[in-house]
């Protein structure tokens, strides 16, 4: 399941570039090709809505074009987004949806969360030939170039979405390996690419699908009623343990299949889209000083550094807000930090604190 690779620069493309930088800047080579055709850009990754799909009551795929400076990635992986809104550039990460296609279009699927600033717009607003920043792709959680063995993906509400990157590829492979999903959602109208997962089980002989609602009825089938539990998966999947497994969805899911079935699977793999609740216990204020800006601040602790620092009116950079794309990390050179997933004491001075999943201990000095 391989990325798709970067398009080439043809050498007169090249050569004009090499002749153009002694005389023009990028940033002034870009406002003036903005104006012959949109994705122009010097060295900037951009792409543009072609199209947008509903895919439940509260979730949107989005179909983009990038420009050639865009890399390509692997099903499973994400995305930053920079979205103009007020005048003011906000990055968030979101899921490929989709693999690799033969025209170079991706595809990102949005939930829409509740007083949210960019999730909204996105789902509300975009309109098809809107321009967008967008990131290389990052993410570990993928399948091996030939995957092996039975593979178990576990989903909940916005997790399905690079877990539906993989599937897809695989689909378009044949179905090479035995692969079953369990699909967690609060009711049927908030699930997505139900019908296409559907239409792939009856298609393929080893994909088996499993819908799970924790707040309505089993109809069909193949939908089923309860929360993850130990019960439950050694109903669906019998053959648990010698399962490769992914699981991907809200912190508390993760965790609990972290619990149930690391060490008791072939294999585990997991990404949270949100912080699991970790029982934090600090309170009070320390002193923050960042070293680059010369400004000394008094910040909460228990509170992620990257929302202590917004609060401030700082605005450093930030992408997936949960630790993973590395967008928003910075050194420490002095203090000591608590990183919220696991609720552990980091002493160390680091080159790299992700500001969203760390917290003050003791006053701090950062990199920023």
């Amino acid at each position: 399941m391989s990325a798709r690779p970067r398009p080439s620069r043809s050498s007169h493309s090249t050569g004009l570039r090499s002749w153009l930088r002694p005389l023009v800047t990028p940033h002034v080579f870009d406002f003036w090709a903005s104006r012959v055709h949109p994705l122009w850009t010097w060295e900037r990754p951009l792409a543009q809505l072609v199209e947008r799909r509903r895919e439940s009551c509260d979730t949107v795929t989005l179909l983009l074009r990038p420009n050639r400076h865009w890399a390509g990635f692997r099903p499973g992986q994400h995305v930053n987004l920079g979205v103009e809104i007020g005048g003011a550039r906000i990055t968030r990460s979101y899921s490929l949806s989709q693999p690799p296609r033969a025209d170079g279009l991706v595809a990102i699927t949005v939930k829409q969360m509740p007083g949210g600033r960019v999730s909204p717009n996105l789902f509300e607003r975009a309109e098809k030939g809107e321009i967008f920043e967008i990131g290389p792709a990052f993410g570990d959680m993928t399948l091996p170039e030939q995957p092996r063995g039975e593979w178990l993906f576990l989903a909940a509400g916005s997790g399905i979405t690079p877990l539906m990157s993989m599937l897809r590829g695989l689909a378009a492979e044949g179905m090479p390996v035995p692969l079953a999903l369990v699909y967690w959602a609060r009711r049927r109208e908030e699930m997505c690419f139900v019908d296409e997962l559907r239409a792939l089980a009856a298609a393929h002989d080893g994909f088996t699908l499993h819908l799970l609602l924790t707040r309505e009825q089993p109809r069909e089938a193949d939908e089923h009623e309860g929360r993850i539990g130990e019960a439950l998966l050694s109903s669906l999947v019998p053959d648990l343990a010698g399962r490769q497994v992914m699981a991907c969805g809200p912190g508390g899911f993760v965790e609990s299949a972290r619990e149930l079935l690391d060490g008791r699977v072939r294999s585990f793999q997991s990404e949270a889209f949100t912080l699991p609740d970790v029982p934090v216990t600090d309170e009070g204020e320390v002193e923050l000083t960042l070293a680059r800006r010369g400004k000394v601040l008094r910040v909460p602790r228990g509170r992620t550094l990257l929302a202590a620092l917004e609060a401030e009116g700082l605005r450093p950079p930030s992408g997936c807000r949960m630790g993973i794309c590395n967008t928003c990390a910075c050194g420490k050179s002095a203090g000591s930090v608590r990183h919220l997933p696991s609720g552990e004491l980091v002493h160390e001075n680091m080159s790299a604190l992700k500001l969203c999943i760390h917290s003050a201990v003791t006053d701090l000095t950062l990199d920023l």
